[in-house]
C-alpha cells in the first residue's frame, strides 16, 4: 500500500511517497481503508519541527512520528475478533489518534478510539475535513470559555479550519458572533453564520469601542495584553495556538484581575470525551448546523503540494487529501 512518511525536519520536500505492507488489525482494532484525510497547520509545524517546543512531542533531532495525518474518513474492511462496535462495510470518520498516521491507504484504529459512523448526507472529503476544527473549537468554547446564549463572541482567524468551526459552534450556542479575517474571506465567514465580519487589514478590533465576552484567537496572532482591551469586565481570552508567551498570562490572570486568559490541550482529551463530541458533530452535520469548509483537494501523490500551500498561511477552512480516487 502507499503511505507518506518523512525522516527529517524541513520543507514540504521532505515528504516521501513509499510502498509499505498493509497492516493487520489486532483483536481490538479495525482496519480502515482511508478515502480522505487532511493537511493541517499543526502537521506542517510538526513537519518543520517548529516552534521548537513541539519537538518535546515530535522528537528533538529527528521526527518520532514518521507518518502524519490526523483526520480521516473511510470504510472498515477488516475487524479484530474482539470488536463488536463496528462491522465490515461501515463508513466511518474520526481521528487517527495521538500517533497520527492517516497519510496512507490503510490504517488500524482501536475500536474504542475516536471513530464514528460517517454522516450519510456528506461525502468522504467533507467528513474528513470536519473533525479537527470542530473537536478543537467545541471544547474551547463550551468547556474552557463556558459560552452562553446571547454573549458577544469574537473569533480571530475565522476563515481557517478551527476558526470556521468556531463561528458555527458559537452560533449553535446562541452567541452573537464577530469574525475577523482578511478581505478575501469576508463573504465566506458571513456565509457560515457570523453576525459581523471585521477585515483585519482595515480595522483593528482592539481599538474600537466594542467589547466581547469571549475572544477566541484560533491562529496565535493576538496577545492577551492587546485582546483584553476589547474584553468585557469579566471577559475571557482563549488562545488555541499555544506558545510560551501566553502561559505567564494564563497563570497571572488566574490569580489577579477579572479578565482571564485561558488555554486548553484539546487534542489530549480522553478518547471517550472526543468520541462523544464526534457523535454530536455527526448530528449537527446531518441537520446542516455545521457545514464543512474545504479550500482545496489534492490526491495523495501530491501531498507535498498540499503542505506547500498550507505553509503559506492563507488557506480557507481545510485542505483535503483524497486517498481513494
Amino acid at each position: 500500500m502507499k503511505a507518506v512518511e518523512y525522516y527529517k525536519y524541513g520543507t514540504h520536500d521532505v515528504l516521501q511517497l513509499i510502498e509499505v505492507e498493509k497492516p493487520n488489525p489486532k483483536s481490538n482494532e479495525v482496519l480502515v481503508k482511508i478515502h480522505a484525510t487532511t493537511v493541517t497547520t499543526t502537521e506542517c509545524n510538526f513537519r518543520m519541527g517548529k516552534p521548537y517546543m513541539t519537538r518535546l512531542f515530535t522528537g528533538f533531532s529527528k521526527p518520532k512520528l514518521k507518518r502524519l495525518g490526523e483526520e480521516l474518513s473511510g470504510e472498515i474492511v477488516e475487524i479484530g475478533n474482539a470488536v463488536s462496535k463496528f462491522k465490515v462495510g461501515d463508513l466511518v470518520f474520526g481521528t487517527a489518534g495521538p500517533e497520527f498516521g492517516a497519510n496512507t491507504e490503510y490504517l488500524c484504529i482501536p475500536d474504542d478510539g475516536v471513530l464514528y459512523q460517517k454522516p450519510e448526507n456528506i461525502n468522504f472529503e467533507e467528513a474528513a475535513a470536519s473533525v479537527d476544527g470542530f473537536l478543537t473549537a467545541l471544547p474551547f468554547l463550551r468547556d474552557t470559555g463556558e459560552i452562553k446564549k446571547g454573549q458577544k463572541v469574537l473569533i480571530n482567524g475565522a476563515s481557517g479550519s478551527v476558526g470556521a468551526a468556531a463561528v458555527q459552534v458559537a452560533k449553535y450556542y446562541g452567541a452573537i458572533v464577530t469574525g475577523v479575517c482578511s478581505t478575501t474571506n469576508m463573504d465566506l465567514v458571513k456565509s457560515i453564520g457570523a453576525d459581523r465580519v471585521i477585515d483585519y487589514t482595515k480595522e483593528d478590533f482592539t481599538t474600537n469601542e466594542q467589547k466581547y465576552d469571549l475572544i477566541f484567537d484560533t491562529v496565535g496572532k493576538l496577545t492577551f495584553s492587546n485582546a483584553k482591551k476589547a474584553l468585557t469586565k469579566h471577559g475571557v481570552f482563549l488562545e488555541a495556538a499555544i506558545g510560551l508567551g501566553v502561559i505567564p498570562n494564563v497563570i497571572f490572570s488566574s490569580v489577579f484581575g477579572k479578565k482571564k486568559a485561558k488555554i486548553a490541550a484539546t487534542g489530549l482529551r480522553k478518547p471517550h470525551e472526543r468520541l462523544k463530541d464526534l457523535e454530536l458533530l455527526k448530528g449537527l452535520m446531518e441537520n446542516k448546523t455545521i457545514i464543512p469548509v474545504i479550500d482545496r483537494t489534492y490526491p495523495l501523490e501530491e501531498i507535498s503540494k498540499a503542505h506547500s500551500y498550507v505553509d503559506k498561511g492563507h488557506k480557507k477552512g481545510n485542505v483535503v487529501i483524497r486517498v481513494v480516487k
